[in-house]
């Protein structure tokens, strides 16, 4: 099925798309350099944080530039890592003089292009240190998670480490901070159709209409398995089962148990509505609740996409006292935006 699109020189697509984002950062971001926006108010001496990753997942990466969020964002074209020069103009533009932190999903073109950047970024005397996100749990076994893809969880992670870097007196201190948010969060996605390529109109991936993708990855990456098309309280326990076995697997976490307190975020690919979320969410609390998990914010909606993809997924983030913390702290941007508090409290 072709999918039509409001768009002008499709080879343009992903430098009109920051563009546009800029604007609707309505001053609070500058473009830089070719592909990349910063926040036009860093302080001096703050530890900077950096995000990136593919354009045509919108609102994510960087719609996650804010307030007490990330600094910057090095933009790619449509679903590809940003070459080295994107990633070294980035983080030129949010180096305070205390180090940048990378923080971006595990992907091997990702990684090699923020590797070559942050190589770009010695010879300039600004120290980065890398943090990767590997919260796709049905990517790889819990002794292997070096080896998973990031996914949704990415939001929740970027929210708590934008937190930790408004006031992290070192480097060190925020990496830390942000290598536990990430040892924390895991996730689960499935796909049941496509996204598209705005330059070629050709689907990411495919599957048969009457299956679903079970674990399959933002871009259509397998996942652990194709089951029936179901409905919502089917899946939705299959989903959480997951999450709840990795935490249980693995040995450098304890597993989810009552009085855990978490963030939950039901996160749309695309396509999927709102409806289809608050369905699912429903039947995950009741489950959460029964498991006497204390659910202590919630995040719903459309933030980590592929374009028009049919699809959901779930990310839950423990949180300690200190994460807890971080995340009361408000926050806002284009992708997201928390108040002070959190829903219900």
């Amino acid at each position: 099925m072709s999918h039509k699109k409001l768009i002008n020189d499709p080879l343009k697509v992903a430098d009109e798309l920051v563009e546009g984002l800029v604007e609707a950062y309505n001053g609070d971001c500058v473009l830089v350099g070719q592909r990349s926006l910063a926040l036009s108010n860093i302080p001096d001496g703050k530890v900077a944080l950096l995000v990136g990753g593919g354009s045509g997942h919108e609102p994510i990466y960087h719609g996650l530039v804010g307030r007490n969020l990330a600094d910057g964002a090095a933009c790619g074209d449509i679903f590809a890592a940003p070459p080295p020069d994107i990633v070294l103009e980035a983080t030129q533009a949010v180096n305070r003089g205390k180090g940048v932190l990378y923080l971006y999903g595990n992907y091997a073109g990702d990684v090699m292009n923020f590797d070559m950047g942050a190589e770009l970024a010695g010879d300039d005397d600004i120290e980065v240190r890398t943090v990767l996100i590997w919260d796709d749990v049905c990517s790889a076994p819990p002794t292997q998670k070096n080896n998973r893809r990031g996914i949704a969880g990415l939001v929740p992670i970027v929210k708590l480490a934008g937190a930790a870097s408004q006031s992290a007196g070192s480097l060190d201190e925020l990496e830390a901070t942000t290598r536990k948010a990430v040892l924390q969060t895991r996730s689960v996605g499935v796909s049941m159709s496509p996204g598209s390529i705005p330059a070629t109109g050709k689907p990411t991936f495919d599957i048969d209409e009457s299956m679903i993708g079970l674990g399959m990855g933002i871009h259509g990456e397998p996942g652990v398995a194709e089951i029936p098309m179901t409905t919502a309280d089917d899946l939705t326990p299959r989903m959480l089962d997951l999450i709840f076995e990795d935490f249980e697997k693995d040995d450098e976490v304890e597993a989810l148990a009552a009085g855990d307190e978490i963030v939950f975020f039901v996160n749309s690919l695309g396509s999927t509505t709102m409806m289809e979320c608050l369905i699912a969410l429903r039947k995950a609390r009741e489950i959460l609740d029964a498991k006497g998990l204390k659910t202590y914010d919630v995040i719903v909606g459309p933030l980590v996409t592929c374009q028009e993809m049919a699809g959901i997924s779930f990310s839950v983030t423990r949180l300690d006292d200190e994460l807890k913390r971080l995340w009361e702290l408000p926050c806002q941007s284009v992708c997201f935006t928390k108040m002070e508090g959190r829903y219900g409290g």
